[in-house]
């Protein structure tokens, strides 16, 4: 059970309680994670409902314990009587009465042996065991969505800047072009090959700002808070295999803490569980009692009160239920086995996600390299091309190809690290070893410098974060 508490408040990290990150100002992103683990919506929620489940088991605890009882009622009655023979003489019948009367009962109960109610105690505690898992499972994702968000956003930037770059400079390969045309160097079909290479450049720049806007809403949407600029990635940061570079390794890691393998894992024993209370429902029931009757009336000619009182065992024993108690144990037996086959189904998902994480994170390793490389061949060509326009030996076309060839080379270069950076990421989530201190980790990687977008004017969220109303709170 220790192990169950540690892991759920394991993402759970202290440094919450210090400063968090005000709208619209820069920030980095330890600084935006503490505000999702902050204000995310479903974050809250699950941490609400672990509370809850958490609260159940005293519900089911509650019918063992001693119980106490106290019933009372006060009425007025009328008696009506018409019997007429068998007075002595001189004697009358069919005499009527009103009169008043009030009673009381006190009783008190304490289970001795309860099969069924011991094993709803017992349940409880599998599926806090279950629930806390799940916790722990949407606070990794937590985790994973905002740093996601958050690395979308820096390599959104980047292909801004590599598009926009890419629009420069066919812009002055475009008024270079008219400027030979003018002079009659050159015919107007490469001027019009130029300006439609240049309408298209505008057109994929106005795309990658949009992406960069919607981005950034992206991360609002998870944290509750606008943010004007955040720091951007450093250039040197380490691209390299996961470690350690075994797959077998991780695997074994995301078997042993994985929170939604643990989670349908503890579902498991949730069905067992409910397995044993419908067998349950065949056993007796003992309890001992206590109780008190007390009775008092106003008749005529009656005084004083009667009361009694009584100390025992009350046993019961279901004989016959209809077939309900064997049915509901097959249809339980039923429930059981879909959820080991459950079980089975997130442990092979968990194990193929892990696997292909690991090789994604390996391959984008010497996808970066590549990429690199590809961006100082483009420029060679790009040199090479502009040379051979010079002489006449290239047309337009060429250098312009070569122009976007460049760019898109450097737009996949930052989308190479941004990937790595990612998957490196969700290699840790699905191993169940993400957690903030992981997310410190990459932090370190920023190098200080920011990445701003102006967002579109609106009423400020971050005051209305969370914003539910007044809390709901237990009466005692």
């Amino acid at each position: 059970m220790t192990r169950h508490r540690t892991l759920r408040r394991a993402l759970l990290p202290a440094l919450i309680a210090s400063a968090f990150a005000a709208p619209l100002q820069a920030a980095d992103l330890l600084t935006i994670t503490r505000d999702a683990l902050e204000n995310n919506a479903e974050l809250a929620s699950a941490r609400s409902q672990t509370d809850s489940v958490e609260a159940g088991r005293d519900v089911q605890r509650g019918d063992l314990l001693p119980q106490v009882n106290a019933s009372g009622n006060v009425s007025h009655n009328r008696q009506y009587e018409s019997q007429t023979g068998g007075f002595p003489a001189g004697g009358t019948g069919g005499s009527d009465d009103n009169y008043n009367s009030a009673g009381l009962t006190l009783e008190a109960t304490q289970a001795l042996f309860d099969a069924r109610n011991s094993r709803e105690v017992e349940q409880a505690e599998r599926q806090i065991d279950q629930q806390t898992y799940q916790l722990a499972a949407t606070e990794q994702q937590v985790l994973i969505d905002v740093s996601s968000a958050y690395f979308e956003i820096l390599r959104a930037y980047e292909v801004l800047e590599a598009r926009r770059a890419q629009e420069r400079a066919i812009g002055r390969q475009l008024e270079q072009a008219r400027e030979q045309f003018e002079v009659g160097l050159i015919a107007i079909t490469e001027v019009e090959e130029a300006k439609a290479a240049f309408d298209q450049a505008r057109a994929v720049r106005i795309a990658a700002e949009s992406d960069l806007q919607v981005r950034f809403e992206v991360l609002e949407r998870l944290t509750g808070q606008r943010y004007s600029s955040i720091d951007a990635l450093g250039e040197e940061v380490p691209i390299q295999p996961p470690t350690p570079d075994d797959r077998s390794h991780w695997v074994e890691l995301a078997m042993a803490n994985n929170p939604l393998v643990l989670a349908s894992e503890a579902g498991v024993e949730v069905s067992r569980s409910s397995v044993e209370i419908a067998r349950a429902q065949r056993l007796p029931t003992v309890n001992a009692f206590a109780n008190y009757n007390y009775a008092d009336d106003d008749r005529d000619g009656v005084e004083g009160h009667n009361s009694a009182s009584q100390v025992g065992l009350r046993a019961s024993l279901p004989l016959f239920t209809g077939g309900r108690t064997q049915a509901s144990i097959r249809q339980n037996t039923y429930r059981l086995e879909a959820s080991q086959y459950d079980f089975e189904a997130q442990r092979r998902d968990t194990v193929q996600q892990v696997r292909s994480r690991f090789t994604q994170v390996s391959n984008n390793v010497s996808t970066v390299e590549a990429r690199a490389q590809a961006i100082v061949s483009n420029q060679s060509a790009l040199d090479a091309t502009r040379a051979g326009y010079e002489v006449g030996t290239r047309n337009i076309v060429d250098v312009l190809n070569a122009e976007q060839n460049l760019y898109n080379a450097v737009a996949d270069h930052a989308s190479a690290r941004y990937d790595y950076v990612i998957n490196l990421l969700s290699l840790r989530q699905q191993s169940g070893t993400l957690d903030v201190p992981a997310v410190e980790e990459v932090n370190a990687w920023l190098d200080g410098g920011s990445v701003s977008f102006t967002l579109p004017e609106e009423g400020d969220i971050s005051d209305a974060a969370m914003e539910i109303g007044e809390p709901p709170r237990p009466r005692e």
